[in-house]
């Protein structure tokens, strides 16, 4: 069944918020986005003022029903929240913060995973969470935060909320989250769908700090009447449950049965191959998917056009990742450049491990490479090259996935970077596979779209939602240099972490 109304979508992410209005056929009505900072006050340290979200979740909302004529405003019926995974804020019992929130990419709870780890033993707590022991599941962050960093909270009434559970508080005064969006936490039990109990408690947590769970797509409530006058909605709009932005991801870009896969090329990039059955392994990192009763066995490094920021700013401006024109004026330019140089950036080769690794090697202290450096390499050569590791590293996931799993038949490639010509048929070049590309500029919010559209009448399932809404087409194929990098990724980029993990520890532990 499908109606006239229509849906909001909004993504949580980073940086910023976005919002799609969207119809039964997935068409983008309307748009609104609006950015909030993301502090690095040390060395490791990634935090955020929480009430940030809020605002920036309300403008951009606010922001994109302005953009529809008073009917098409009624129409609105649902809407669902995908968020940035693994940043937490704790707050009083009211919901007002107590503390920054702390951001997804902080790696400051190495001694955490030692501790927790040692605690509950690392299989344990993989087969509980789906979840290797590493810096990137909040678990770690959590003890980090109410242990050492601010141990007087640790006897203060709270809560502990994620991205979604904050905004949804936000918008409907209730304070719950969803399966798929709270579970990169590391603290729920993945083939329970609830809280662990001996995870919650070594994250030094007691459940009455935990918020109700629910489905992803369940109905949470109605937006507070004050909040929806002043977002100009009507005040019937129900929230449902959304999904962390990996899984929303793939929602948006069809990657919803066996065999389909999605490559999502941002700040980290993230790949996720849906599943039916829950099972953990080192190779990938297993997650709720954002419909009901799948998995998602996912790869994520942390470092994917981070490393390319980095390039434009520390070494070439000198800058602390600011977003800003002359950063992607800088990239631009070394992006055509790049184009013009051979296969194998001159005979450089770059281990992007500029954030540490999760999958399949779990070493927070890895550090990246630069391999074969000369005084003829110039900044192209450089960007190059990481654009390049970037594919060698997806070349291996894929690889190691499969092997876990089943084959994968296609790839849909999603992610703002991948809007470039260049990144995208490198991209399917060096992995030497087709990659398709969704017609949806904001994958995750139409995501989140998807999850709202049953209950707003537009389709009858997720599933078939996500089969009328999304919509994909050929994006590249391997171009003539696909044997050349096959050469370098089985002769060099594939044993490379092997070679360099000594080194690099004994660096790290400098």
């Amino acid at each position: 069944m499908t109606g006239g109304d229509l849906v909001l979508g909004v993504d949580v992410s980073t940086t910023a918020a976005k919002a799609i209005v969207v119809d039964a056929g997935g068409r983008t009505q309307a748009e609104g986005k609006a950015s909030f900072p993301l502090d690095n006050p040390s060395p490791g340290a990634w935090e955020q003022d929480a009430l940030a979200w809020k605002e920036a979740t309300f403008r951009a909302i606010s922001a994109a029903i302005a953009m529809l004529d008073d009917v098409d405003r009624k129409r609105v019926r649902t809407l669902a929240i995908a968020q940035q995974r693994e940043t937490f804020v704790v707050t009083d019992r009211d919901g007002t913060p107590l503390a920054p929130a702390i951001v997804w990419m902080d790696a400051r709870s190495k001694p955490e995973v030692a501790t927790v780890s040692a605690e509950l033993t690392a299989d344990a707590i993989h087969e509980l969470s789906g979840k290797v022991p590493c810096t990137t599941p909040s678990l770690y962050k959590i003890r980090m935060l109410l242990g050492r960093l601010r141990p007087a909270l640790q006897k203060a009434p709270k809560r502990l909320l994620d991205v979604h559970a904050f905004v949804v508080h936000a918008l409907t005064g209730r304070f719950v989250t969803s399966t798929a969006a709270a579970d990169p936490l590391g603290i729920v039990d993945m083939r329970r769908a609830e809280w662990s109990e001996p995870l919650y408690r070594a994250a030094l947590l007691e459940r009455d700090s935990l918020c109700d769970l629910v489905e992803p797509g369940a109905p949470i409530g109605n937006v507070l009447p004050e909040v929806a006058t002043a977002l100009g909605l009507s005040r019937d709009v129900l929230v449902v449950g959304g999904a962390g932005d990996g899984q929303a991801a793939g929602l948006g870009a069809g990657a919803t049965s066996d065999g389909t896969a999605y490559l999502n090329v941002g700040t980290a990039v993230v790949a996720g191959v849906p599943a039916r059955k829950f099972r953990v392994s080192r190779a990938f990192r297993t997650l709720f998917g954002a419909m009901p009763g799948t998995y998602l066995y996912e790869s994520d490094l942390k470092g994917g056009t981070l490393t390319l920021d980095w390039l434009a700013d520390r070494i070439l401006g000198g800058g602390r990742f600011e977003r800003t024109d002359a950063r992607t004026a800088t990239l631009a330019a070394l992006e055509e450049k790049a184009r013009a140089l051979p296969a194998g950036a001159g005979g450089l080769l770059a281990l992007p491990y500029w954030a540490g690794v999760m999958n399949p090697h779990w070493d927070d202290d890895a550090g990246g490479a630069l391999v074969g450096l000369r005084a003829d390499h110039g900044p192209e050569h450089l960007y190059r090259a990481i654009c390049e590791g970037l594919g060698f590293e997806h070349r291996l996931v894929f690889e190691l996935i499969e092997k876990e799993t089943q084959p994968i038949s296609s790839i849909v490639a999603v992610g703002g970077a991948t809007k470039s010509a260049f990144l995208l048929n490198l991209f399917s070049t060096v992995l030497d596979r087709a990659l398709l590309r969704s017609d949806a500029e904001e994958t995750t919010a139409l995501g989140a779209a998807i999850l709202a559209a049953p209950h707003a009448g537009l389709h009858d399932s997720i599933e078939i939602a996500a089969r009328a809404m999304v919509r994909v087409h050929p994006g590249a194929q391997p171009g003539p240099d696909a044997e050349r990098y096959r050469e370098l990724y089985e002769r060099g980029y594939r044993g490379l972490y092997t070679a360099l993990a000594p080194l690099l520890a004994t660096l790290s532990s400098g």
